[in-house]
């Protein structure tokens, strides 16, 4: 367990500047070493689980819709196999600024845990890009004395093949986002017709072949470090009750080299840099907590446990925790802040499954035909003209027919037309006469209620005004 200590005076220069860009504004190579251990292995399996989603996900059916399609272009679309049209903007609106208070939430309770875990960009870059690059060129020594040779034909076999694979997997994930753009039926049909067919498309391909290869093989963590809005919003998020990766300055310091036969009277931590050389962005985890460059990849953790395990000396020199325990000198455990805000975080997802849940598949618009007044009838009705729009937002079509269900005795005749029929994923409109009694009618607005049925079944209803001469 942690004493309490004083957090130890440095100097904090490191943060006017960041660690992939030196004095002269330029680029520093990163070479991290290969982690491995626990967390490492825990994030591996999340990561293989996620990708498998990710790339699997255009080519899943819910009730025979995508699970996933943004079609900005149509403005359609469609998640968990429920489409959304502009109609719906209100549902995809308060679902984005549930996300965003979700994300703002979670990052004052947990860091930048989406980061290290989650974040496509740090599961492409660690768990794939650079997994060929170990393959390829070996650890980060191998990876530096392979830059710094001449060219023979081994680097250049190395390097060539590196860079074609980097180039197919940037093609792989290209097509996959395209997939969940434009469906993947679309792609199938881009990629299997002629080229001179599809233009547009294959120039969509080529372009975010190249610009995920241009950040996975050249960029890399500058997007963490420069380009990420969040990265940038985070030390305005979070506070020294955030969990983080952080390291035990109390058990830590003095640092000092593990010398043998001497009596070790400094801290835990011997110095290695072994936490340094294994970050991918390059920071020293010792500097302090809340790093802006530091996206929780665990890293660090795993490395320093297993340093610890090496001297005798107990792990989570460096751990998650929050600033203030580590300064405090007192374990982790989950505080009354945390459950709250982890509540507000379940009760914000289930506001959403329950939107989503309880929409309509089927809406209708109804209005008075404009420029249009009301007609009286030899029969002593009264008649209004509408116009319908209904849209289908599943992926069945199906006859439907309107109906006035108040006041319960007036009728609705299309014209022009013996019934509408709505397509899948489809619109249909149509023009219709109501026609009420005048014993019905108070008022010269009254508010009446049109049913739109489908086999007998009410799918759908609207409200509208039916004028009627003054009583």
């Amino acid at each position: 367990m942690s004493t309490v200590a004083p957090k130890p005076t440095t100097d904090e220069s490191y943060r006017d500047t960041i660690s992939t860009i030196d004095a002269e504004g330029k680029r520093v190579w990163l070479y991290p070493k290969k982690p491995s251990g626990k967390l490492f292995n825990a994030r591996k399996w999340v990561s293989y689980g996620l990708l498998t989603l990710l790339f699997a996900g255009p080519w899943l059916r819910i009730n025979d819709l995508p699970v996933l399609m943004l079609n900005v272009v149509e403005r359609k679309f469609i998640i968990f196999g429920q489409i959304f049209w502009p109609q719906d903007f209100f549902i995809l609106l308060l679902g984005f600024m549930a996300f965003i208070l979700f994300i703002i939430l979670f990052t004052v309770v947990y860091g930048r845990v989406f980061c290290g875990w989650v974040c496509p960009q740090t599961i492409f870059m660690e768990m794939v890009f650079r997994r060929v690059e170990y393959f390829f060129e070996g650890d980060a020594p191998q990876q530096k004395a392979l830059d710094k040779a001449d060219w023979t034909w081994n680097k250049i076999g190395r390097k060539t093949g590196k860079h074609a694979v980097f180039v197919l997997i940037s093609f792989l994930i290209a097509n996959t986002f395209l997939a969940y753009i434009i469906g993947s039926d679309a792609l199938v049909e881009i990629v299997t017709d002629s080229p001179l067919q599809h233009l547009g498309g294959l120039s969509s391909m080529v372009i975010f072949t190249g610009l995920f290869y241009a950040v996975f093989a050249r960029f890399r963590e500058q997007v963490c470090t420069i380009a990420c809005p969040y990265g940038r919003l985070q030390g305005v998020m979070l506070d020294k009750n955030t969990i983080t990766v952080a390291y035990d300055y109390g058990r830590g310091e003095p640092r000092e080299k593990l010398r043998k036969n001497q009596e070790r009277t400094a801290g835990d931590c011997i110095d290695c840099k072994q936490c340094v050389q294994v970050c991918p962005t390059g920071i020293d985890i010792r500097n302090g907590a809340q790093q802006m460059e530091c996206i929780n990849c665990t890293a660090c953790i795993d490395v320093c446990n297993s340093i610890m395990d090496l001297i005798n000396k107990p792990q989570g020199l460096i751990r998650y925790d929050s600033e203030a325990h580590i300064e405090a000198g007192t374990p982790f455990k989950v505080t009354a802040r945390i459950k709250a805000y982890t509540g507000v975080l379940i009760a914000l997802l289930l506001i959403m499954a329950g939107l989503l849940l309880t929409r309509s598949n089927v809406e209708a618009t109804v209005l008075r035909t404009p420029g249009q007044l009301y007609q009286k009838t030899e029969r002593g009705t009264v008649t209004n003209l509408y116009n319908i729009s209904v849209i289908n937002k599943t992926n069945a079509a199906m006859p439907i027919e309107l109906r006035v269900l108040e006041p319960a005795n007036g009728t609705v005749k299309l014209v022009g037309q013996n019934g509408l029929k709505l397509p899948a994923q489809g619109k249909a409109d149509g023009v219709f006469f109501a026609e009420l009694p005048k014993t019905a009618l108070t008022k010269t607005s009254n508010h009446i209620r049109i049913g739109v049925y489908s086999g007998g079944k009410l799918i759908t209803e609207e409200k509208t005004k039916f004028l009627a001469p003054a009583q």
